[in-house]
């Protein structure tokens, strides 16, 4: 199947694109994000789980949360380059909401249309996330263990946990609140999200998704939407990031000038504008694999993650500095945005990582 022009976004993934940024504008704006997210500075605080679950109910009722869900589940089946464009718009607002774990659940379940928010319990200790290394086990119809890095776990009401049994892992439904379970918020840098590690203590599976020795081969197929909207969401808070850093260029005074009239200021700006476009280009390519050439989903969705980890690496940092002294601020609002690309950045394997990978694939493991 050859890849249509433009990666194939077509008219319904610009209504959605359009849509979804009038609705986190209108009931979203950073100054609200930022009263919700961060309105205690303390960083001894409690691990946080600030969100808006009227919000949340509104998006759900809108039928975001089932877009990836094909037909034959009873879903849309919107094609990924749509999902790709809402999980950008999200970045862009940085929106706290289980919407990103949600459509990641999707992607691996193909099977969550109701609007319950979902999230993977995949990672062990280490951070390995192909099911295969789980620290979680499962005998009997009930599981014992840990999972790891579990996002927007306190948001969720449904876990697809890896677990192993017999030696071999399969993927297991656990509903919010099952007797035996218990959640431990992580302390982590995103103000918009909150990550937990839970701990399963004869916790009774309510449904077997993918039996034993099978979830590998289920997440292996998911894996390129998973990166794919990770970087999408990175990109979209990276388009931020740049406008609103170029805004205050315009604005700010220095040597009775605009700050953005000297080159010192001028030039990251747009070596950022170029490497959101590059990010973005990769993302839609990524997409557009998913939906039109699986074969190499994989490579593409490896690349899109490891350049927008590039990407945001350099852009949150410009984005902090040129705002000057005040970029350093808890007033100011985008550290919300600069621990957001903080998170992305490792989610799921940063640049190196991905690259890694990359190379497994086009040359063959090391050493093999």
């Amino acid at each position: 199947m050859s890849m249509p022009g433009d990666f194939g976004f077509g008219d319904e993934a610009l209504m959605l694109r359009d849509a979804a940024r009038r609705f986190f504008q209108d009931n979203m704006p950073t100054d609200r994000l930022h009263k919700l997210v961060a309105a205690n500075p303390d960083p001894a605080r409690t691990p946080g789980c600030a969100w808006d679950r009227a919000l949340w109910t509104q998006m759900a009722e809108l039928g975001w949360t089932g877009l990836a869900v094909p037909e034959r589940a009873g879903g849309p089946g919107m094609p990924c380059v749509a999902v790709a464009a809402l999980a950008e718009e999200a970045g862009r607002a940085a929106f706290p909401s289980p919407l990103l774990p949600t459509l990641h659940a999707t992607y691996v379940l193909a099977a969550i249309a109701e609007g319950s928010a979902a999230t993977l319990a995949l990672s062990n200790a280490r951070g390995a996330w192909d099911g295969a290394a789980s620290d979680v086990s499962v005998t009997g119809g009930t599981l014992n263990g840990t999972a790891w890095f579990v996002q927007d776990a306190r948001k969720a009401e449904l876990f697809v946990v890896a677990a192993h049994e017999n030696g071999q892992p399969g993927l297991y439904l656990v509903r919010a609140g099952a007797a035996g379970m218990d959640m431990v918020a992580d302390s982590i840098v995103d103000l918009t999200r909150d990550q937990a590690h839970i701990r399963f203590d004869g916790v009774a599976v309510e449904s077997v998704l993918a039996p034993a020795g099978a979830a590998a081969a289920v997440i292996r197929a998911a894996e390129p939407a998973l990166l794919t909207l990770i970087a999408a969401d990175m990109c979209g808070a990276a388009e931020w990031q740049l406008q609103t850093t170029a805004e205050y260029a315009r604005v700010r005074q220095q040597f009775d000038r605009p700050i953005g009239f000297f080159q010192a200021v001028k030039h990251p700006l747009v070596d950022l504008m170029m490497q959101i476009d590059t990010a973005r280009s990769h993302v839609y390519n990524a997409a557009c694999a998913i939906d039109h050439e699986p074969a190499r989903a994989l490579r593409a969705a490896h690349m899109a993650k490891a350049c927008a980890s590039d990407m945001v690496a350099f852009g949150s940092s410009r984005s902090v500095q040129l705002h000057g002294g005040i970029g350093f601020t808890w007033e100011c609002f985008v550290h919300l945005y600069f621990k957001r690309q903080l998170h992305n950045q490792m989610l799921m394997g940063d640049g190196p990582y991905h690259r890694a990978r990359l190379a497994d694939l086009l040359m063959g493991p090391a050493g093999a």
